[in-house]
């Protein structure tokens, strides 16, 4: 089978003369390499057309359903972002209804909005112990599906930090009922193309799975793919909306890096996935000479391999704190930092060096420990409501549409935001817009700024020494 990559390189090569776009005419200026512009296309004769595909990009994308394990698989160049938005909108009519996890990314609020859908949210269990979410569990889902009546479902499998749900259990559940799943597996890419490895949702039985392929596999940023199967999903309307998320110049060099990732797995994943998952649970074993860092444990089923959690709550230091110790005393870029644990994440595509640098950080930063932190979030509750149950709420799609004014976060307690607020990354809300803003969630807003970590949808008061109450939230007017 041609892959992408090599048609391109032989395009690169031959002295056909490009009076077509882009405007670069594949001749390099600046610092980028010229080798990057001459393989950079649109649409000519014989690299077929992503919105309508009958020659290599159709073959493609057979291919990647095949290596899935799902009917009919499409390219993404515009991320999982767009694969969200398309799955949504295809799925329910203007002014349905979803059942959606509350841990769902920003984009499904987004979808959420622009269907003018009603939501009703499903909130994931806390595991106190490493301060993360779980995954949605199949008992939430059916206690919900028997007390509201929803068209879709949407569910978030892995967690950011690598929680991973039932879903074939949730699909059975789902499909009694006789609508889809939809899941967001983004950081799961990965998962089901080798032994020692959780199944893909399209091996359980989603009828619309998204994989971020940048995330997990040695992909380009913005690279992702969409799955669909069974006979729940509308094809054609499935494709309307991609036409209209995606778009109408997908980036050939983005194409072929979704091949490239994909290659590789074929050809060298049995090998590259042993060898992950062998250095993933020596590193596990070596940091269990931790006495005070604490990590998710590894279970192949729940958890994913390859999301360090590192949990700092009986220790001295936040989770900023070690992030930060991390990057500027050894060199180690972590994923994200939250109050009490930093995330980092491994792929196939890492070094053995990288896990032996991790170690022995970890291991040293881990004698500077002792000592619990003091507590960042002053009135957070935890268990299953979680501090993201708003008491009250306006429906997104009319709240995010009403006039607003901005107040300081202090006189925002008791009123509704009207923008959203979150940590990024991952980008999930903390607030959505329509949601009555607790004093609880306002405390906790001041201690994530004063803990130095990334609030967006605030608007201002951001100082050297941290957030102050200058910090201005937009809230609906009254």
């Amino acid at each position: 089978m041609e892959h992408l990559f090599d048609r391109l390189r032989r395009n690169a090569e031959s002295d056909i003369c490009p009076c077509h776009m882009p405007g670069h005419k594949r001749r390099g200026w600046g610092e980028l390499p010229e080798a990057l512009y001459k393989m950079d296309i649109t649409e000519i004769e014989g690299f077929d057309d992503l919105h309508q595909p009958t020659g290599i990009l159709d073959s493609l994308q057979k291919e990647a359903a095949r290596l899935y394990g799902a009917e009919e698989s499409f390219y993404l160049v515009n991320g999982s972002t767009c694969g969200i938005l398309s799955a949504v909108s295809t799925v329910l009519p203007r002014g349905g209804h979803i059942l959606m996890a509350r841990n769902c990314h920003r984009s499904a609020y987004h979808a959420a909005y622009l269907r003018e859908l009603t939501v009703t949210y499903l909130y994931p269990p806390f595991l106190e112990e490493y301060d993360v979410f779980d995954a949605v569990t199949p008992r939430q889902v059916e206690a919900a599906l028997e007390e509201t009546s929803p068209e879709a479902v949407l569910i978030v499998s892995p967690t950011y930090e690598g929680r991973i749900a039932e879903v074939r259990a949730i699909a059975e559940i789902v499909h009694r009922k006789g609508i889809p799943l939809i899941v967001d597996e983004a950081h799961g890419a990965h998962l089901g193309l080798a032994e020692g490895f959780a199944s893909n949702s399209c091996q359980a039985g989603a009828d619309l799975v998204i994989h971020s392929v940048h995330k997990t596999l040695p992909s380009l940023t913005q690279t992702a793919l969409l799955h669909v199967n069974g006979t729940l999903v509308d094809r054609q309307k499935l494709r309307r909306f991609l036409r209209i998320y995606q778009s109408s110049s997908p980036s050939y060099l983005l194409m072929a890096g979704i091949d490239n990732a994909l290659r590789y797995t074929e050809e060298r994943g049995k090998e590259s996935f042993a060898r992950f998952e062998a250095l993933y649970r020596q590193m596990q074993d070596v940091l269990k000479n931790c006495r005070y860092l604490t990590f998710l444990p590894g279970e192949p089923e729940r958890q994913d391999v390859g999301k360090l959690c590192i949990y700092t709550g009986k220790t001295r230091f936040t989770g900023k704190q070690v992030y930060d110790m991390l990057l500027d005393e050894y060199h180690i870029q972590a994923e994200m930092a939250a109050p009490r644990y930093v995330l980092a994440m491994f792929t196939v595509n890492d070094a053995e060096e990288t896990y032996r640098r991790m170690e022995r950080a970890l291991l040293d930063i881990d004698r500077k420990c002792g000592e619990p932190g003091e507590d960042l979030l002053p009135g957070r509750e935890y268990g299953s409501e979680k501090p993201w149950r708003s008491p009250e709420a306006i429906p997104l799609a009319e709240a995010w549409d009403r006039e607003s004014e901005t107040v300081t976060l202090q006189e925002s307690a008791g009123r509704y935001a009207a923008e959203f607020v979150n940590l990024y990354p991952p980008g999930v809300p903390l607030l959505a817009p329509g949601e009555r803003i607790s004093e609880d969630m306002v405390q906790m807003i001041f201690a994530y700024g004063a803990n130095g970590l990334s609030v967006q949808g605030i608007i201002s008061g951001e100082t050297e020494s941290g957030f102050t109450e200058d910090m201005l939230i937009r809230v609906l007017k009254r």
